[in-house]
């Protein structure tokens, strides 16, 4: 089943989606827009073209699991999402990945502008990649 993850964002929204698979997690690219409305619709229509089945949104909880201003933002966002697409849209707790995906671009040494364009991109790879690897391990327990 192909999955797209969402890194959302209030300038930056980075995507990423998976193989039929499972397997492979791939940036497919950062969305700039600041129109809440606009953004769920380019977001919505890049689900179709890519004929995922399932969404999954990045919540980034408080380091304690608590909800902050953040990620009520992204419930919201992934609510508003879910009217709009036409497949299910879950949430997936994301705490921490933007610092790796800081820590990534500083071992690849991409700095300055083109990583600001990046950075969102891969922060969805790696939620995306997270999910991934809670599927197969329910999979193996056989949940």
């Amino acid at each position: 089943m192909k999955i797209m993850a969402v890194d959302y964002g209030d300038a930056r929204t980075g995507l990423a989606v998976c193989d039929r698979t499972e397997f492979l997690a791939s940036p497919i690219g950062t969305i700039e827009e600041r129109d809440f409305i606009t953004l769920v619709g380019k977001v919505a229509h890049i689900a179709k073209e890519y004929e995922v089945s399932e969404i999954v949104v990045g919540l980034p909880l408080n380091m304690n699991g608590s909800f902050g201003p953040r990620a009520q933002a992204c419930k919201t966002f992934a609510d508003a999402l879910n009217e709009a697409a036409e497949v299910p849209v879950n949430m997936w707790d994301e705490r921490s990945t933007t610092v790796s995906a800081h820590g990534i671009l500083n071992e690849t040494n991409v700095r300055g502008k083109k990583r600001k364009q990046v950075v969102d991109t891969v922060a969805a790879t790696i939620i995306l990649e997270s999910y991934l690897e809670f599927r197969r391990k329910k999979k193996e327990r056989g949940e």
